[in-house]
């Protein structure tokens, strides 16, 4: 062998043996056969086990005048079949070949095409063995013949059994760092899930963690949960505007039909992109383009090209995917789909863990709430006289009142109820509620008169931190608070038109939005509503909708005022007396029969109210054994009503 055969060769096995870095150590491999072998392109493609497929390991030009960009074989295999080295595996040796007669059998081979671009015409293959089993090729390719000898044969088949070598020890070396670095991955997505409890910074760090590996322009988590009408409901997307650019949020609220990459569309329509793990790009995702019109106008406005789905979960209670897309083609590798699915297990307990805060948020603020509303139903019941939670009387008139919450306590049916201002109608809402499936859960309460007409959408509905001036938090409205419970809307009539038609809503769809969010919410709430107004007479001179009367007065309960049941102010004397003289610390008195009398002949334009708060004000200030009604008990017309109210007490 001539010396500088055996030069080279010493060369090379030294290179091999030192330098691990893929770039470097074939620069030094290139740059010595070139000494030898003239050519103006080399090339290695690199074969799978069972010679079915194959991927371009190393190319690169010389004396072109620019370098050809990195082609999409270098990051996937390709099948043999149907390409020009079917022909070499059939027939592994040292041989050479003219590329016109490659192009006669193969026109359309675009490798083949991009040589002779180059005006390459002649090509040198030397196959590469590994331990006497065909692992690749080693192409040397030129613009004029070379003249090899026979010597020149042997030496490329011991110089193609070292780079076989240096081959395999490459392709060793790049599969340990990949491992390390998906170990790395795993570790710091690992601690982010222990540290970070928020969702956005959560999967924004998962997201820029896993960029290091897999290159994209869009990462985006959509969730299906059981229970909700529509199909997917985004969860955590990023999109960055450069390659190279940081991650950043995009809006959860945004029109959905005019982003980067809204994939519901497409498994509302496919469930095999859903279900299966997949890279779609090439032809393949532009024929998806074609098919689905989501993707048409990713594809069409933000050149996407590639579409990379690993499915996190798929279960009765729904289902979680995670999509990654990108502006290149050959972006996404068969590896990049291998680390993405390592992940998946992480992702889908990152997932679980925030649905659990987030619950567990939403059940705090909701507790928090419900005992504020409970402590004010304490105290409002403590100041409204019927805190046994029972009512007082037998006339006829509770008797109808009391059959009437019966039939329809058990039922969810909207119940509106109508009466003078005293009569007990929080009373009803009360109890209709506490005889209901529903007594588990809070009554939640809204009086429609006492806020002003700005501020009772926000009390109903809720609003969204900076939905206005002041709104410095998220708010949870009455409708979400009651969900699974019953709301009291107390003087319906004096809700505004407006806010009526929202009302409406609810009650037809059970569904609502807070101010400032575009967010669908459900209420399952039972609506019992109360007015002192003749809601008929509201709606004949349209200060009330009809719409949503007939959608109120579903099953109405009709209070009887006070002076239609003269029979129930006597027990209801000794009720108030009994209870407020226990709480004033006062001694419990007797009443006159002529103040009795009296107090039934009076008409109570204020009703249950009126007679408790006449009753209170006599206790503080009798001092003998007898209430004192300051004077006016006694005549049959107290000098402090007008005389309308009066009339002459009975026999």
């Amino acid at each position: 062998m001539p010396e500088k055969d055996e030069t080279l060769l010493l060369h090379l096995n030294e290179a091999i043996a030192t330098i691990r870095d893929k770039d470097s150590l074939f620069k030094v491999v290139t740059t010595k056969l070139r000494l030898i072998f003239p050519f103006d392109l080399i090339g290695i493609n690199v074969f799978d086990v069972e010679l079915k497929q194959k991927r371009l390991f190393l190319r690169d030009y010389y004396g072109a005048e620019e370098r050809a960009p990195r082609p999409a074989e270098m990051d996937q295999f390709t099948p043999i079949a149907g390409s020009p080295v079917e022909k070499l595996v059939a027939d592994p040796r040292v041989q050479q070949i003219t590329l016109a007669d490659y192009l006669r059998d193969y026109p359309d081979y675009e490798p083949l095409q991009r040589m002779q671009q180059q005006n390459i015409s002649q090509l040198t293959v030397v196959p590469l063995r590994t331990s006497g089993h065909l692992t690749g090729f080693l192409t040397l390719a030129s613009r004029r013949r070379p003249n090899l000898t026979a010597g020149d044969e042997k030496l490329l088949e011991k110089i193609g059994s070292l780079i076989a070598v240096a081959v395999a020890n490459t392709l060793a070396f790049e599969e340990v760092a990949r491992r390390e670095q998906e170990r790395t991955l795993q570790l710091n997505i690992t601690n982010a899930l222990l540290s970070i409890k928020q969702r956005e910074p959560l999967f924004r760090a998962i997201a820029e963690e896993l960029s290091r590996l897999v290159p994209f322009e869009y990462f985006g988590i959509r969730v299906q949960r059981a229970g909700q009408e529509k199909m997917f409901e985004v969860f955590a997307e990023f999109s960055r505007s450069a390659p190279g650019a940081p991650l950043e949020a995009l809006a959860p609220d945004r029109d959905l039909d005019q982003t980067l990459t809204n994939t519901a569309g497409i498994f509302q329509q496919s469930t095999g992109l859903l279900h299966t793990a997949a890279i779609y790009s090439g032809p393949e995702f532009k024929d998806l383009a074609v098919r689905y019109p989501r993707l048409r106008y990713v594809y069409e406005h933000y050149g996407t090209r590639a579409l990379l789905v690993a499915p996190i979960w798929q279960r009765p209670d729904g289902a979680a995917v995670l999509t990654l897309s990108a502006a290149r083609p050959d972006a996404f590798r068969p590896e990049d789909l291998a680390t993405v699915l390592a992940l998946v297990p992480q992702i889908a307990l990152a997932l679980e863990n925030l649905f659990a805060f987030e619950q567990i948020e939403e059940l705090r603020a909701q507790v928090e709430q419900e005992r504020t509303y409970l402590v004010d139903e304490i105290n409002t019941s403590a100041r409204f006289g019927a805190d046994s939670g029972t009512f007082v009387g037998s006339g006829p008139a509770l008797q109808h009142t009391l059959l009437r919450i019966r039939q329809v306590a058990a039922t969810d049916t909207t119940v509106l109820i109508s009466g003078e201002t005293g009569t007990g109608k929080e009373l009803v809402a009360r109890e209709l509620h506490n005889a209901s499936p529903r007594h588990a859960r809070a009554l939640i309460k809204l009086n429609c008169a006492a806020l002003p007409a700005q501020l009772i959408e926000s009390e109903l509905f809720g609003h969204e931190k900076g939905a206005f001036t002041g709104a410095v938090e998220r708010r949870i409205g009455k409708f979400e608070l009651a969900n699974g419970g019953s709301i009291f809307l107390d003087e319906i009539g004096e809700l505004p038109l407006d806010l009526q038609a929202k009302l409406l809503r609810v009650l037809q769809e059970r569904e609502f939005e807070r101010l400032g969010g575009t967010k669908v919410l459900h209420s399952d709430a039972r609506v019992i509503a109360a007015t002192n107004r003749v809601l008929a007479d509201e709606v004949a001179a349209g200060r009330f909708r009809a719409d949503l009367y007939y959608r109120l007065n579903v099953f109405p309960i009709a209070l009887a005022p006070l002076r239609e049941r003269r029979e129930d102010i006597e027990p209801l004397l000794r009720h108030f007396v009994q209870r407020l003289s226990k709480r004033l610390g006062k001694p419990i008195r007797q009443v006159r029969p002529a103040d009795l009398a009296a107090l039934q002949a009076y008409t109570w334009p204020g009703n249950i109210r009126e007679l408790e708060h006449v009753l209170e004000q006599a206790i503080i200030v009798s001092q003998g054994p007898f209430l004192e009604f300051m004077g006016f008990a006694a005549a049959p017309c107290w000098p402090s009503r007008p005389q309308r109210y009066c009339r002459a007490p009975g026999p």
